[in-house]
């Protein structure tokens, strides 16, 4: 049943396996013919003292000197010394035994370099190492990016979970599901329950929040990568994936792109067709993979351009194409929509197909045109270039060395797609970031095993002394490059309008803001979700006109500040504080003085111009008048 104490050289440990367990990978007599003249010794010495127990009382009372009692004490230390290390050989050899069985393919020369105590060596490891550096990045951003990270999740979920917040026109026509939403509306009541709702909370744990979906993703980057090819590529991978400028930038916030790539990175690791070989997915793979992607679907409806590609090549390379279908497509399928359906009809009032008006306002009626649009070649040309930055040759030098053309062939299906459409943003092709940076790790570890190759020819350990190796320059390049670029877009870049609502927020909590009038393009600071008081605000509305032609309040006052503001002001209820940026400041200022208002404080917003002129910071002005 066991291997005896004499037969296997590994089993000198203690450690009893079943026969059937071949804990030596090949002949014991073989292995330890192998083993140096030193470990012999040890294990004769160990031998020895087997039944020869070193304890002090039994020498004592045995009648042995004084000499003895020096010389056993000596050899009681040795033998704490020897056991200690064969503790430490047993451990190691237990993480070799789960290794080979997690990762047969891994060859002899990996299994010697890997270390005694290695971080990947447990999927709990690397995910808490993961989710310490995700709630570090999401502490560090302190941005603003796109309006949809506080106008369609955080400012919802607010108006849910407190009663009271804006819901934009997009909910007014139900082309949004609450499915999102109702995540950190789910965080916010936790929140309130608990008495912790206060400015900071409020606006760094839904981050927080995200930052756990994130530790998840980047987990199931690293397994994906791990299936593909080896644990040693699924490591750079992860290197490429934390590092990387726009991921860093971008995937903590919450937006909906965020959870969709988040469960697009773990969907894609569950369907057989994206790995090397579909036969080895385990038993119950496909229908976790499926049910993933209908929830990816329920939450981000585009997401079926990704999912379209994994379904159709699945039904190419399954041979059981029925049971795919009518089994796991069909029924998985009409749970997920069904559950979508019945958390949009509690939180609508009636019975409304979300994915249908989706469908029918952005494709079919191109209205996502109504807020810009680019040439067809932008997302190849300008938009995934820079948010791959210095790791674009990286990535394509690794898709052309692996040749693995399924999740080279899934980046190209998306970015096609997208390029059909007119409205083009960075977050919509984010969901494929992670598969083009998995390229990047397996560029750099191909490099390093270049570089290993190219040391043992020439004969000398010392050579990466005298010589940079180049996949020490490679990352030396990557981190000089793309560390400096996250942390000035997460601290620095348009800063300004995080920062007064939590000023303002900070005023309310004080009863020094009665109301407050945005005079700025719409959407451009978070609203109710971050200044968390049940204060009037007013912003400019952008809500797209049924005739086309027509301007909205935000483009009528960017044309105008000074006429516009006049004519508002008519009809207005006079606010106590008016937030601007200090590019209307200059048309606005004879206005403010004249209906007596005064600047109090001025934050700092961004250093460059990103789509109108240089907003370089953002007033606040307080009415000073009777």
């Amino acid at each position: 049943m066991y291997h005896d104490f004499e037969n296997c050289g590994r089993c000198l440990f203690k450690r009893h396996l079943p026969r059937d367990q071949n804990c030596c990978r090949g002949d014991a007599k073989e292995e330890r013919r192998k083993k140096s003249g030193e470990r012999e010794r040890e294990v004769a010495y160990l031998r020895r003292r087997r039944y020869r127990l070193p304890r002090l009382d039994r020498w004592v009372a045995a009648g042995v000197r004084g000499f003895h009692k020096t010389k056993l004490t000596t050899k009681s230390r040795e033998f704490t010394q020897l056991r200690r290390q064969m503790r430490q050989r047993q451990h190691v050899a237990i993480a070799e035994d789960k290794d080979r069985i997690e990762n047969p393919n891994l060859s002899e020369e990996e299994k010697k370099r890997k270390p005694s105590y290695d971080l990947f060596s447990s999927s709990t490891k690397t995910l808490m190492f993961c989710l310490a550096v995700r709630m570090a990045n999401s502490l560090l951003v302190q941005t603003y990016f796109n309006p949809d990270e506080h106008w369609q999740a955080l400012e919802v979920a607010h108006s849910i979970a407190f009663g009271y917040g804006h819901l934009t026109w997009e909910w007014k026509k139900g082309i949004r599901s609450y499915l999102h939403p109702m995540v950190f509306a789910s965080l916010y009541k936790v929140l309130a329950l608990c008495h912790l709702d206060t400015p900071w909370f409020m606006s760094r744990a839904p981050r927080l929040l995200q930052s756990m979906f994130c530790a998840v993703g980047d987990l199931y980057l690293y397994k994906l990568s791990n299936v593909l090819f080896d644990d040693h590529v699924a490591q750079w991978a992860l290197f490429s994936q934390l590092v990387n400028w726009f991921m860093f930038f971008c995937f903590t916030r919450t937006l909906s792109n965020s959870l969709e790539t988040v469960l697009t990175l773990v969907g894609i690791y569950y369907w057989p067709c994206m790995r090397v070989s579909s036969n080895k997915a385990p038993l119950f793979s496909r229908k976790w993979g499926v049910a993933i992607a209908a929830l990816a679907c329920a939450i981000r409806p585009t997401s079926a351009i990704i999912w379209m590609y994994v379904g159709l090549l699945e039904l190419f390379l399954a041979h059981d194409r029925l049971k795919f279908i009518f089994l796991e497509v069909a029924p998985i399928g009409v749970l997920v929509l069904a559950l979508m359906c019945l958390v949009d009809r509690l939180m609508y009032g009636s019975w409304i197909l979300v994915p249908l008006n989706f469908l029918k306002f952005n494709f079919l009626s191109s209205g996502g045109d109504y807020y810009g649009t680019h040439k067809w070649h932008w997302y190849f040309t300008q938009g995934f270039p820079v948010m791959l930055f210095t790791f674009l040759p990286f990535s394509i030098a690794g898709m052309v060395l692996s040749k693995q053309w399924k999740p080279s062939g899934l980046i190209a299906w998306v970015l096609g797609l997208y390029s059909v459409l007119g409205h083009k943003e960075f977050r919509f092709v984010l969901p494929v970031l992670p598969l083009a940076l998995m390229f990047s790790g397996y560029s750099i570890a191909a490099m390093k095993t270049a570089d290993s190759s190219n040391s043992k020819r020439k004969g000398s350990s010392n050579s990466h002394v005298k010589c940079p190796s180049k996949v020490r320059l490679a990352i030396f390049f990557l981190l000089s490059t793309n560390i400096p670029m996250a942390l000035y877009m997460s601290l620095f870049h348009q800063r300004g309008t995080e920062d007064v609502m939590n000023y303002l927020s900070k005023e309310a909590s004080n009863n020094k803001v009665k109301s407050i009038l945005f005079l700025m393009p719409c959407h451009a600071t978070p609203y109710y979700s971050a200044l968390h008081h049940d204060l009037p605000m007013r912003f400019l509305d952008c809500s797209p006109s049924e005739e086309k032609g027509t301007l909205d309040e935000s483009d009528r006052f960017m044309m105008d500040p000074a006429s516009f503001a006049s004519e508002f002001a008519i009809n207005w209820s006079l606010p106590s504080h008016i937030v601007m940026f200090d590019s209307e400041e200059r048309s606005l200022r004879e206005f403010l003085v004249s209906h007596s208002f005064k600047e109090i404080r001025r934050f700092f917003h961004a250093h460059l111009k990103v789509d109108r002129d240089l907003q370089a910071s953002v007033v606040v002005y307080a009415f000073t008048g009777q």
